[in-house]
């Protein structure tokens, strides 16, 4: 293989080896660290872990306070360890010009309030005054800019507090005493252990888990990286899923470019191969040397592409943290495995993408030599129709199988599935499908009496196997971004019309720069009020052990006028009320009167009362519980909602939305990640489509020298020639994108028909026309410069200087 002909497969399996290299390199740094607040404890005992998937980043289940005070006191006395401390932490947020301020919003514990003796567990440095002695002193965080000995509002669950500043350090967050902390958080996660200067961390360990038992678990070094915070943990699993689907993806598209590119190649090479079946060669020796290219392709492309990939790494790691696809404490750190992968997945990716040229290129006959015409002698096969009809039955039954999902998940996965088998269809059928939809398109490329458009359509229908080539990156990029982008966009509006026709109220108050309101902001507003904390069922016969379940403490009456979809199938809700009382789903298979055993957030454990039974889509959360119950056992628990009839003026730490804009709102932070986690895919497969177009044209523009020649001597002039290879070009981009919106479109009225299953109502299908529109835009700009370019310089020359014997 020439290096002219190489340079296209080589560039696309560089690109692909790039970002899988990148992806993995990032993938491998995302392990969890261990917290800063927890960096100098050596060991670390955490609560038991909560009965829920890895998924769910629920925190642990909290020991109340006399059980911590027990613990701390028997860890105390271990032998080396010089002090064990609680770790305590609040919703806490000083307030400054009248609004609650952090210094680095995007960090968890820039909103988390701590005892004093929490600042030993993580080396905190105090950089001005002193630690906060009483109730009402208070240390910030030096960041913030506020001097010692002035005022500062502090707001808490329960509303703002006078606080003095005593001191400031170099952390986020605030420090209290630990009478307050205590008040504030009276249930514990978490007690750190300070070791003596000789003492060994593992024998402590191991000392601790015999003081803890069952009741919790000891961790050391990196194992300690599991208590970072819940958010971080989030972010961290969602940039993951991030690089995965960038890595498949990659990989995917790969294969599919680079087989189109050699796929063209061997169309290119058919009298080469022909003359070597002349003098001899078997079709196994010319597979076995296309083989060979496609070998030192890839290892060579993947090597290219590794280093590629691990230069870009660091780059790519901070604007993952900056769009908050990972969490502010990610840093890119190399390491063997991802090496590995990528220095494997070059050679695997050109073998199996070679697979079907391979075969082309065996079946050529010795006669192919003789050959002077370029036109194809048979555009596909029956084995290649067969395999096509099947894939596109597979999407089709997968479509369908979208359509009637139960979960959006599942329906979001068979979509996906959907359209991979529905490209790959397509892909392999092309060649049978761009001459009917050549001659479908016959307007846009023939104007009356022009030969351009005659030219273009006869190139197209002679040269199928190329058009098809060519215009397969173009099918799965624009594909690939008409599904995930209208999916998202799709998903998004139909779950926010489905959440506001469920809410009965004219304005909701929504939490500002924190995350929740304040009893004193809900007693300004006059509504009705949804306060969340997390508890944990504790019966034995309900697995798994000490599942987190959402509690909604609310005022019974108000809540049934503002919920549209409430219904009670035994029971009532006007029971709820007093200490003891519960609302469960019907999922639970409980009666009236039955008991329902749970842990609060103080580590409390209740025994409650069934008093009502609603159906499952009834609530916003597991189960009901009076508000004051909710504020008796979460001191810290913070108002998600609040529902009023008329506009009102916002309280401290709140503002007043419409439902429209509530119901938008409502998964923001999620939707925010997920639409650029999709503009990130779809960005790379644009990319790498359209880069893969341009590559496959710059090969083809480079075979068609000679013949864009012989078109200048039958009298074409230079700007003829460039307008006939830039509607070549813009035909081949055409095609692929009808192709491939049709493919994605099939997808797109599947998701459709599933969610209006699942919301009850009718759906709009909504398709971001600005992504695609600038997806095909990129295609078909680097499509038309990759043909007019180095046809503008093939014919630099005048007509008469051509070799005529190059022609042919």
């Amino acid at each position: 293989m020439s290096v002219r002909r190489s340079a296209s497969a080589f560039v696309a399996v560089a690109l692909g080896v790039a970002l899988v290299a990148a992806a993995t390199l990032l993938l491998a740094s995302g392990r969890p660290q261990v917290p800063d607040r927890l960096a100098r404890a050596a060991v670390v005992v955490q609560s038991p872990e909560a009965g829920a998937s890895a998924d769910s980043f629920v925190p642990t289940r909290p020991w109340s306070a006399d059980v911590a005070a027990t613990l701390v006191g028997r860890l105390g006395a271990l032998p080396g360890v010089a002090a064990a401390v609680p770790d305590r932490t609040f919703y806490a947020q000083p307030i400054v010009d009248g609004h609650p301020v952090a210094a680095d919003s995007r960090r968890e514990d820039a909103h988390q309030g701590r005892g004093w003796s929490s600042a030993q567990l993580g080396g905190v440095r105090t950089t001005a005054g002193g630690p906060p002695r009483r109730a009402g002193e208070v240390v910030v965080d030096s960041a913030l800019g506020l001097p010692i000995g002035r005022s500062v509002t502090l707001l808490t669950a329960s509303g703002p507090e006078p606080y003095t500043v005593s001191g400031l350090v170099d952390a986020p967050g605030v420090h209290v005493a630990d009478e307050v902390a205590a008040a504030l958080a009276p249930g514990v996660r978490t007690i750190g252990l300070l070791l003596a200067p000789d003492a060994d961390a593992e024998r402590v360990a191991l000392a601790a888990r015999g003081v803890v038992g069952g009741d919790g678990r000891v961790l050391t070094g990196e194992d300690r990286g599991a208590l970072e915070p819940r958010g971080d943990a989030r972010t961290r699993w969602i940039g993951m899923q991030v690089l995965t689907a960038t890595a498949a993806l990659a990989g995917f598209v790969t294969v599919f470019v680079v087989a189109s590119t050699f796929a063209f190649t061997v169309a290119q090479r058919r009298r080469e191969l022909g003359l070597l079946r002349a003098v001899g060669a078997t079709g196994r020796q010319i597979r076995r040397l296309v083989y060979a290219e496609a070998l030192a392709v890839g290892a060579g492309g993947g090597v290219v592409g590794l280093l590629v990939g691990a230069a870009l790494a660091p780059a790519v790691g901070r604007l993952l943290v900056d769009g908050g696809l990972e969490p502010v404490t990610f840093a890119v750190r190399y390491s063997l495995w991802p090496v590995a992968v990528s220095l494997v997945a070059g050679p695997v990716i050109a073998l199996l993408a070679v697979w079907s040229a391979s075969r082309r290129a065996a079946r050529v006959r010795p006669l192919e030599a003789l050959r002077e015409a370029a036109v194809e002698q048979r555009p596909i096969g029956r084995v290649r129709v067969a395999t096509g009809v099947l894939l596109v039955a597979v999407g089709i039954a997968l479509s369908l199988g979208t359509a009637t999902a139960d979960e959006a998940r599942i329906a979001a996965q068979y979509a996906l599935y959907a359209v991979m088998a529905l490209v790959a269809g397509a892909t392999v059928l092309a060649p049978a499908v761009v001459g009917p939809v050549v001659r479908l398109l016959r307007s846009p490329v023939r104007r009356p009496g022009g030969a351009i458009g005659m030219l273009v359509r006869g190139g197209a229908l002679t040269a199928t196997r190329r058009t098809a080539s060519i215009a397969a990156p173009v099918l799965l990029t624009v594909a690939f971004a008409v599904l995930v982008s209208g999916m998202v966009r799709t998903t998004t509006a139909a779950y926010a019309a489905g959440r506001a026709d469920n809410v009965n109220a004219g304005w909701i108050v929504v939490p500002e720069r924190g995350p929740g309101l304040s009893d004193a902001a809900v007693a300004e507003t006059g509504g009705t009020a949804l306060l969340p904390t997390t508890v944990y069922r504790t019966d034995p016969r309900a697995l798994p052990a000490n599942r987190p379940l959402t509690a909604l403490g609310v005022d019974p009456v108000g809540f049934a006028a503002a919920n549209r979809v409430l219904t009670v199938v035994a029971g009532t809700l006007d029971d709820l009320r007093g200490d003891d009382t519960v609302v469960v789903t019907a999922a639970t298979n409980l009666r009236p009167s039955a008991p329902y055993d749970v842990v609060f957030a103080d580590g409390t454990a209740v025994s409650l009362r069934v008093v009502a039974v609603v159906t499952d889509d009834s609530l916003p959360g597991d189960l009901l519980v009076p508000r004051a119950v909710v504020r008796a056992h979460d001191p810290s628990a913070l108002t998600s909602t609040v529902y009023v009839r008329d506009r009102i003026a916002p309280p401290v730490g709140g503002r007043v939305v419409d439902v429209a804009t509530w119901a938008a709102e409502a998964d923001a932070a999620e939707d925010r990640l997920v639409w650029l986690f999709t503009v990130l895919l779809i960005g790379v497969s644009a990319g790498y489509g359209a880069i893969a177009v341009a590559n496959t044209l710059l090969l083809a523009a480079a075979g068609r020298a000679a013949d864009l020649r012989l078109i200048r001597l039958a009298g074409a002039t230079r700007r003829q020639v460039v307008w006939l290879v830039t509607a070549e070009s813009a035909l081949v981009v055409l095609i692929g994108a009808l192709l491939g919106g049709a493919v994605a479109f099939v997808g797109l009225l599947s998701i459709r028909a599933g969610l209006a299953e699942q919301v009850g109502a009718p759906v709009d299908l909504v398709v971001p026309w600005t992504v695609v529109g600038a997806v095909v835009g990129l295609c078909l700009l680097l499509a038309v410069l990759a043909s007019v370019l180095p046809t503008w310089r093939a014919l630099r020359h005048r007509p008469g200087r051509s070799p005529l014997g190059s022609v042919g």
